[in-house]
């Protein structure tokens, strides 16, 4: 080969070496410019790690610290609770669901007494063992073994019944469980033992109150009974002597016995109601009455006494106003004759006026308003809120001339309370006073005509009735005799309720007054016997009580015994002679007779 093509060939082949190097090159360069890429984004990717893990570093330490404090705030409310459990002298305890006991305050442990089995772990039914086996618990009339099954039945409700249990001391623990929603039981004992001290100790006070209460009405039923029973031969006497020739000045002394007699009757009655209101034993005795009728009879009793003061009494009925109501005409007539009797004698010149109407009726009766006016010394502004009070009157130099037991409008207002009404008053000193009565009251349904009596039999007309009295007082018997003289009767006296028995089988009389209170046999047994008596084939006598028992109950249990009618110690000529005259036209003795005692 020549030398020209060698050196052609050999630049050939350097040139492609050259090439190839420059390719050669080019490669590494892109190589090493990828690898420079690849290692930026790995230095990116790593300063990126580096920041989140020492971002979740930190957090993570934030999280520490934050449950390192609130670990601090629980162990320190944990202790502040237990601290709190532990210082309260109630026991506390807490068991899981199988009733294992999780943790109990001192209180709790020690109703043990340090009892070692006592503790965390120990089972409900154990303690329950525990409190019988070693007498720490008195289980009453339960035996032990029922005692507990008591106990562990109450615990498997969710809110079990709290429960008294009384220790071996005398202290008395109330129990109050309750379960939670994952099946825990709280348990507290509470000591109550002052309560029920306390409790016991209000028995015993209330039970002496009402011994009290017993012999304080027992009380008051005998004085009743012995003040009635002279007032009786006193007020009784006046009535007689009163009937006999006297002299005026006479006159006025038997007016004067009678009046203060009448007087202390009515101190007696208002002590005997407001004993009655105060206990809450007076009852009210509804029946169909006349309500017109009524307050026309409680102004005709006040009328001698008006008349004597040259007062004049109005009366103001309002036409369209029901006659005939639904109440008890007795204590609405109490309260009239309070209200009435006040404004005469609080009244020197002018007129007392009853005034009655009605705003209208409804479905429960009719609406009334009763007005009782006066033109007396009125009552200053200052003591009307004081009017109603318990033994109060109001105090000025005008009204200390007048008597009374400052109970009157006490006992009204409290019997108008009791009839589901009202009562005020409005009055100017010196310009007279207002009382006004608000009470609804049930219309009465109509009368219907009543079927004819029975033609009567025990009779010849023109015979004396003859009336047996049963009376063991020696002044009552003359009361009665000289309070019937001059009629035609046959009038029989037994000394005791033996006497009065026998004396009917002898007498057969056409009506008895039967005293209550007699020695040997009483009024309540006599009559039992008379009545026993009768059922063997003797006609059925009207038998009257004349009793000095006028206190709560005593009307009842009277007439249960078979009595009649019953009027209260010191008898009236009046109230006798209505039950007499009821008696003849019963025995058919009428005519002259009747009219004799009319």
């Amino acid at each position: 080969m020549s030398l020209a093509n060698k050196l052609t060939e050999e630049r050939r082949a350097r040139l492609a070496a050259e090439r190839l190097l420059e390719l050669k090159q080019a490669e590494l360069f892109a190589a090493n410019r990828k690898l420079g890429l690849h290692a930026q984004r790995l230095s990116e990717e790593i300063v990126e790690t580096r920041a989140e893990v020492e971002t979740m570093r930190g957090e993570n330490q934030r999280v520490k610290s934050d449950l390192s404090a609130a670990n601090q705030r629980i162990a320190i409310t944990e202790r502040r609770l237990w601290h709190t459990i532990e210082t309260i002298h109630d026991g506390f305890a807490f068991f899981n669901s199988d009733n294992e006991m999780i943790m109990a305050n001192r209180a709790y442990l020690e109703v043990f007494d340090g009892l070692d089995c006592i503790r965390a772990g120990v089972n409900y039914v154990t303690i329950l063992q525990a409190l019988t086996d070693e007498g720490i618990v008195n289980t009453g009339e339960l035996t032990p073994t029922a005692w507990r099954q008591m106990m562990t039945d109450r615990i498997q409700s969710t809110a079990p019944d709290p429960v008294v249990i009384q220790l071996w001391d005398g202290s008395h623990i109330r129990l109050i469980e309750r379960r939670g929603p994952g099946g825990d039981l709280v348990s507290m004992g509470h000591d109550i033992t002052a309560a029920v001290a306390h409790e016991q100790q209000l028995k015993e006070a209330r039970a002496s109150a009402e011994s009290a209460s017993r012999a304080k009405s027992a009380f008051l039923a005998n004085m009743s009974h012995e003040i009635r029973t002279p007032m009786n031969g006193v007020v009784g006497m006046a009535e007689v002597l009163a009937d006999t020739d006297l002299t005026e000045e006479q006159r006025l002394y038997i007016e004067t016995i009678r009046n203060s007699g009448e007087a202390l009757l009515v101190i007696i009655n208002d002590v005997l109601d407001y004993s009655k209101i105060e206990a809450e034993k007076l009852a009210l005795h509804p029946e169909p009455f006349d309500l017109e009728a009524t307050m026309a009879e409680v102004l005709r009793l006040l009328e001698p006494s008006a008349r004597d003061k040259g007062l004049a009494l109005v009366f103001d009925y309002a036409e369209a106003l029901p006659r005939r109501l639904v109440g008890d005409p007795g204590r609405l007539r109490q309260v009239l004759l309070n209200l009435l009797g006040n404004a005469v004698k609080f009244t020197a010149r002018g007129e007392v006026r009853l005034k009655v109407s009605s705003p209208g009726a409804g479905a429960e009766g009719v609406a009334l308003e009763i007005a009782v006016e006066d033109t007396g010394i009125g009552i200053p502004a200052a003591q009307i809120d004081k009017v109603f009070g318990d033994f109060i009157q109001v105090e000025n130099e005008r009204n200390r001339q007048f008597d009374g037991t400052g109970l009157g409008l006490a006992i009204t207002r409290r019997l108008i309370t009791l009839m589901g009404g009202e009562i005020s008053v409005t009055s100017e000193e010196g310009a007279g006073a207002r009382f006004l009565v608000s009470l609804t009251l049930p219309a009465a349904a109509e009368e219907t005509a009543s079927a004819p009596l029975p033609p009567p039999l025990s009779t010849d007309p023109g015979r004396p009735l003859r009336i047996l009295a049963a009376e063991d007082n020696r002044t009552n018997q003359l009361v009665l005799r000289k309070l019937l003289q001059g009629l035609e009767i046959e009038l029989t006296l037994a000394r005791d309720g033996e006497e009065a028995v026998q004396l009917f089988q002898e007498v057969a009389p056409d009506l008895i007054f039967m005293d209550i209170s007699m020695p040997r046999m009483d009024g309540k047994a006599a009559t039992r016997a008379i009545r026993a008596l009768e059922g063997e084939g003797h006609p059925r006598v009207p038998i009257v009580a004349m009793t000095a028992h006028a206190m709560a109950g005593d009307r009842e249990q009277i007439l249960a015994a078979g009595l009649d009618h019953y009027l209260t110690k010191p008898l009236t000529k009046a109230a006798l002679l209505e039950q007499i005259r009821a008696a003849a036209r019963a025995a058919g003795l009428g005519g002259a007779w009747a009219n004799q005692v009319a």
